[in-house]
């Protein structure tokens, strides 16, 4: 049995993680590590350093914390031997994960950069269907609002928070995913309020080695319905995963509709991972947002209060 403990305690921890955990055999939560929160019935610690100076048994820790500082408690964590799960995006920035890596390896301990969206019931249908029916276009609408799904975290909009891309890469983590070639960005803009540090509007352009061509329009002000969607013309029809990948269709006919199981699917793979003494960190998604900063042509939209 995993004894597992989660660092920040916030929505995503409380709304998926939580429950996720439940469902999970073979991992259990023994203990909290959050500034402002905590758990009836598990011990709480205001810090990971706290945490792990107790006498508390903890073989893994979850990361739920704002990807600023997830290197660094990361690093703590394989330096005292836990196992460790990374929310998605894994870190700030791309040059901070090979340490990482690197320090697991050594350790003997498991390292997990998440992409919960690569869980979702119709991805790896998707996945299967594009091996044997080649993309010709790729068109994705990803598209929600922040006000909801990040009610008051001034951290996304801050420099290493992602902004429009901590939703918008997990559109990037299902492309990566399911499209048989890698592909390459070629052109980007981005829109950053005149008072924030991160953009709350994208718009990509990809291609692949053969040149089929990929647009991503990506939004963190949709108000009204949501918007996950991910469309593919391909030599047998027009492939769709709907809902962040709850649903595929073909030429509007429905293949695959089933509930989200998302975050349990990651905790199955962690629990695996660890009885393995594997690890699992693909940077794929990360790269592609950093490649838009560097390539991006960033214009100034409307300020922004959330």
């Amino acid at each position: 049995m995993i004894r597992l403990a989660i660092v920040g305690l916030g929505k995503i921890a409380r709304d998926q993680h939580l429950p996720a955990i439940e469902k999970t055999g073979g991992i259990e939560l023994v203990a909290i590590a959050s500034r402002n929160a905590t758990l009836d019935g598990i011990p709480h610690f205001a810090s990971l350093d706290e945490l792990l100076a107790s006498d508390v048994a903890v073989d893994a820790v979850a990361l739920c914390t704002p990807p600023q500082v997830r290197r660094q408690q990361a690093a703590l964590a394989l330096s005292h031997g836990k196992h460790v799960l990374l929310e998605k995006p894994p870190g700030a920035t791309v040059s901070e994960l090979a340490p990482l890596i690197a320090a697991a390896r050594a350790s003997g301990r498991t390292l997990f950069a998440t992409w919960h969206s690569r869980f979702a019931p119709a991805v790896a249908p998707a996945r299967a269907f594009l091996a044997e029916h080649a993309p010709r276009a790729v068109s994705v609408e990803w598209k929600e609002d922040v006000r909801v799904w990040h009610p008051g975290q001034d951290w996304i909009f801050e420099p290493g928070g992602l902004g429009v891309f901590d939703p918008g890469i997990n559109a990037l983590s299902i492309l990566t995913h399911i499209l048989p070639a890698p592909f390459f960005l070629t052109r980007a803009t981005l829109g950053f309020p005149e008072n924030r540090d991160a953009p709350i509007e994208a718009a990509l352009d990809f291609a692949d080695s053969a040149g089929v061509p990929i647009r991503a329009e990506l939004d963190f002000l949709q108000t009204g319905p949501q918007t996950w969607d991910i469309h593919v013309e391909t030599d047998a029809g027009r492939l769709t995963l709907s809902l962040g990948g709850a649903k595929l269709f073909l030429d509007g006919k429905a293949l695959i509709e089933e509930p989200e199981a998302e975050y349990p699917g990651i905790y199955k793979h962690f629990v695996d991972l660890v009885a393995r003494g594997a690890s699992d960190v693909d940077l794929a998604p990360l790269q592609h947002v950093a490649d838009a900063f560097l390539l991006g042509r960033r214009i100034v939209v409307a300020p922004f209060e959330g």
